[in-house]
């Protein structure tokens, strides 16, 4: 491989990337999945602090979860999250990476099994696809007629099919219409698997922040559900919503779990006390979706999601208009290839709750100048 080569490719295209070197700190922070506003919110840090023995504060589980000698704040998180979805068993990841690459490749690894996925799921999935090494088709998003065609085709090939969504899309805000989705899984029960990815719906969205799912009252008829610790509850990891026996399968399958050291402890007991956080928090989802309507009148199509795009159509636009609103005090940074298909290079708003809402109001008349010039 040509390294210099490649970059220069990649700097040309309008697509070169680099990690930032210091925080953003002054800016009205448009980039971030801090949904909640939990993140920011220094009362929490300080009570959590103040409830916690430094004695029993672990910091490193030193092992795989399947050997660490520390499990009590692993269990009692799972416990939790078992109880909030009642009383279905949870099984921990260090990331959503983790989750979707570990539990779609473990799932479908048996050489019976065909995988239908929305086109637009996370690369996470994908890359757990590819693992697995299973049959695959991809369905045109959100495009229900098809996903039952691409179904009824191959019924009769396959002992099981596994359909694959995303409750809220990352990149363009839109829901899948689980409901329906959920009528399907009824209908071809006997074959079809459900999978649901609620990385970017856990906390942000539904009674008690526990997704779409619940919102649509389907809980029951999702065989695997995934939500992310990471983006509105401000911690580090995910977790897997199943049945008993597909967390026993898991445990024993799963690579992603069984090869990693496991997160810290401390990060799980952190995780468990913004769980309860959340779980009372109606009222700032509340406000969270006043400001996705707010931004949904200036930024027009599509629901009124906390995530919304802003399509540019290509990379060097994308990057010039994040930084006429950097110059703004706004940082929203630019979307661009391979993230998002060429042509579709955006800017991706991505609200909190804690956005005051003078700031959104700023943003609607200050946008509408910049992307002109």
């Amino acid at each position: 491989m040509d390294i210099n080569a490649t970059l220069t490719s990649i700097r040309e295209a309008g697509n070169f990337r680099s990690i930032p070197t210091e925080d953003a700190d002054g800016y009205v922070d448009l980039s971030s999945n801090d949904y909640l506003g939990f993140g920011i919110d220094t009362r929490l840090r300080e009570q959590f602090f103040a409830e916690q023995n430094p004695q029993a504060m672990i910091m490193s589980a030193s092992a795989s979860r399947l050997l660490s000698l520390y499990q009590k704040d692993f269990t009692a998180l799972e416990s939790v999250l078992s109880d909030s979805y009642g009383g279905r068993a949870a099984l921990l990841f260090n990331s959503g990476y983790h989750a979707n690459t570990g539990l779609v490749s473990a799932i479908a690894s048996d050489g019976h099994t065909l995988i239908v996925a929305d086109r637009l799921v996370h690369a996470s999935i994908i890359d757990g696809i590819k693992l697995s090494g299973a049959p695959f088709e991809r369905f045109r998003h959100n495009d229900l007629t098809h996903l039952e065609r691409l179904i009824e085709r191959n019924l009769a090939k396959y002992s099981t099919i596994l359909v694959v969504v995303e409750s809220v899309y990352s990149m363009d805000g839109d829901y899948a219409d689980l409901s329906a989705i959920a009528n399907l899984r009824r209908r071809y029960h006997e074959q079809l698997l459900l999978y649901v990815d609620e990385a970017h719906a856990v906390g942000a969205v539904g009674p008690g922040g526990l997704g779409e799912s619940a919102r649509c009252g389907i809980l029951n008829d999702v065989d695997i559900l995934v939500g992310t610790l990471g983006k509105a509850l401000a911690s580090t990891g995910a977790f897997a919503i199943l049945s008993k026996g597909m967390r026993d399968f898991m445990v024993n399958r799963a690579r992603s779990l069984i090869f990693s050291t496991a997160m810290p402890p401390l990060c799980a007991r952190w995780s468990k006390f913004i769980w309860g956080h959340s779980l009372q928090a109606d009222s700032v989802r509340q406000q969270l979706q006043l400001r996705a309507k707010m931004l949904a009148d200036i930024i027009p199509g599509g629901p009124a999601s906390h995530i919304r795009p802003l399509i540019v159509g290509d990379a060097s636009g994308a990057v010039e208009l994040s930084w006429k609103l950097l110059n703004e005090g706004f940082k929203v940074l630019p979307i661009r290839t391979p993230t998002v298909p060429p042509g579709t290079e955006r800017l991706r708003f991505s609200l909190s709750a804690a956005i005051p809402e003078c700031e959104i109001l700023r943003l609607g008349q200050i946008l509408p100048i910049i992307n002109k010039k």
